[in-house]
C-alpha cells in the first residue's frame, strides 16, 4: 500500500524529540501532544486554543488532515473539540492548533506534552458544481430535513 509523504515541521524541537507516530499498525490517526510549558486548567464550559508544536504541509489536493478528539478523553473527562472536527487543507502550512472545549462539570487539566487530540489524513474529492432547475434523478426521499428519512 502506498503511503503518502506528509512534510512535518517540529516547531518546538526543545520539547519534541521525535515525529508523531502511529500507536499500532492498525491505527488510523497519530496522537497530538500539547506543546505548552505549563499546566492549562479548563473550567467547565471553557474553550481554549492549544498549540501542538507541529506544522504540516500535505501538498496533495486529493488529501486533507482532520483533527479529532481522543475518544477516551471525550467520554471519560468531557474534553472535546470546540469546532467538533478541525479540517486541515492540503495547502495549509501553519501550526496545528486545537480548539479544546470542556463540556463537563469538572475542571480538566491539560498537561505539557499530554496526548490530547489526534490527527488523521483522509482522501478528498473536489467536485464540479452545476446549477440545475431540477435534479436528473429524482429521489423518493423527503426534502424535510433532519429526521425525514421516512419512519414506518
Amino acid at each position: 500500500m502506498h503511503k503518502p509523504v506528509i512534510e512535518l515541521k517540529l516547531l518546538r524541537p526543545e520539547i519534541f524529540s521525535s515525529l508523531p507516530e502511529y500507536g499500532t499498525s492498525g491505527s488510523a490517526a497519530v496522537d497530538l501532544r500539547a506543546a505548552i510549558d505549563q499546566l492549562i486548567t479548563l473550567k467547565p464550559g471553557a474553550c481554549e486554543l492549544i498549540p501542538t508544536g507541529i506544522a504540516v504541509h500535505i501538498s496533495d489536493a486529493s488529501l486533507a488532515g482532520m483533527i479529532l478528539p481522543r475518544s477516551g478523553l471525550g467520554h471519560k473527562k468531557g474534553l472535546i473539540l470546540g469546532n467538533s472536527v478541525g479540517l486541515i487543507d492540503s495547502d495549509y502550512q501553519g501550526e496545528l492548533m486545537v480548539s479544546c472545549w470542556n463540556r463537563s462539570q469538572q475542571e480538566i487539566e491539560i498537561e505539557p506534552l499530554m496526548r490530547f487530540a489526534q490527527f488523521i489524513i483522509v482522501p478528498v474529492v473536489q467536485a464540479e458544481f452545476v446549477a440545475v432547475e431540477c435534479f436528473s434523478d429524482q429521489s423518493q426521499r423527503s426534502t424535510g430535513g433532519f429526521g425525514h428519512t421516512g419512519v414506518k
